[in-house]
C-alpha cells in the first residue's frame, strides 16, 4: 500500500521567523496566507494575506493569480490541522495544474507550498512580542479562557 504524500511540507514557526527576517521580501519572495475565519481576531502574521476558509474555494483562482510568481507560499489557520492544510492542498494542486498548462515540468516545480506547523496559535506564543513578525496582537483575546 502506498503512503499518501501531501503536496506541501510543514515549516516550523522558527523557520518562518528566520525567513521573514532574512531579507526575503514579503509578497515577492514568499507570502503567508491566513485562512482563519472570524478567529483571525487577536493578531496576525505581518504582511499576511487573509483568505478565509469559508470562501477559499471561491477565492483560490484570484489567490493563484496574485501569487503566481511567488516561490514560497505558506498557509496557516489557528492550529494548522484542518483549514490550513486543506487550503494548501487545493492551492498546490491548482498551481501545479497551471504550471503544467504553461509547459513547466511538474517534477521540478518553481514554487513550494508550506503549512505553518502549530498554526498561528503556536507562532504567537513564541513571537507575539516581535513587531517584525506579528501585527495587531491583542493580549485580551489570547488571555481569554473562552477563546
Amino acid at each position: 500500500m502506498m503512503a499518501y504524500l501531501p503536496p506541501y511540507r510543514y515549516i516550523s514557526g522558527d523557520e518562518l521567523a528566520t525567513l521573514m527576517k532574512s531579507g526575503a521580501k514579503p509578497r515577492q519572495d514568499y507570502v503567508v496566507v491566513d485562512v482563519r475565519d472570524d478567529d483571525r481576531i487577536g493578531g496576525h502574521i505581518l504582511g499576511s494575506l487573509h483568505s478565509p476558509s469559508y470562501a477559499f474555494q471561491d477565492a483560490v483562482q484570484t489567490l493563484l493569480e496574485e501569487t503566481k510568481d511567488i516561490p514560497k507560499v505558506v498557509f496557516h489557520c489557528a492550529l494548522s490541522q484542518q483549514r490550513g492544510p486543506k487550503a494548501a492542498r487545493i492551492y498546490s494542486e491548482l498551481r501545479s495544474e497551471r504550471e503544467e498548462r504553461l509547459g513547466n515540468d511538474p517534477d521540478t516545480p518553481n514554487f513550494e507550498v508550506l503549512v505553518l506547523r502549530g498554526g498561528f496559535t503556536e507562532f504567537q506564543l513564541r513571537h507575539r512580542n516581535d513587531k517584525t513578525l506579528i501585527e495587531a496582537w491583542d493580549k485580551n483575546v489570547w488571555n481569554n479562557p473562552y477563546f
